[in-house]
């Protein structure tokens, strides 16, 4: 990942609990030419918030209409370490350009039986969706942050546990 070339994307919300309205309403600055930076500064004096900076890589930047959720690995079902007991916040980005059905793909939806709320799912077919509901957009890509239990074990060996 190069941290040295990102792209500002608006943050819709706190999943689950997102709404729909709030997943639609976001908007997005095209993104920088591959490789170039791009900067939001809405308020130079105070806090950036509602924007997140992602690595510039090609899933980022063939997200043609992008829109970012932030969500715990628990309700995501991202498998992390067991030493990690603690929910860790992920940056998923959605693209609502596609918004039709593709089999093994993290889709967003708005379920009929809750309206106004936003879904993440995966379908093998478009039979297995919940229905009837809206597709939304897909997920393009998730984020998880580097934890310290991550962190490389010793080795014993210097030459593999030297960063050089």
């Amino acid at each position: 990942h190069d941290i040295h070339n990102t792209t500002n994307k608006q943050i819709a919300g706190a999943y689950p609990g997102v709404t729909t309205q709030e997943f639609l309403a976001t908007t997005s600055e095209p993104p920088a030419d591959l490789g170039q930076w791009t900067y939001d500064f809405t308020d130079p004096d105070g806090p950036q918030l509602g924007t997140i900076a992602l690595p510039g890589m090609s899933s980022v930047y063939e997200t043609e209409d992008p829109v970012v959720l932030i969500g715990e690995h628990t309700v995501l079902g991202v498998t992390l370490p067991p030493e990690i007991v603690d929910p860790v916040d992920l940056i998923v980005l959605c693209d609502r350009s596609r918004n039709r059905f593709a089999e093994r793909k993290f889709l967003v939806l708005e379920v009929e039986s809750n309206p106004g709320v936003v879904h993440i799912g995966a379908f093998n077919t478009k039979d297995e969706m919940p229905t009837p509901s809206r597709i939304l957009g897909h997920v393009t890509m998730v984020q998880i942050p580097w934890l310290p239990s991550m962190k490389k074990k010793k080795s014993g060996f210097m030459e593999e546990d030297t960063l050089w």
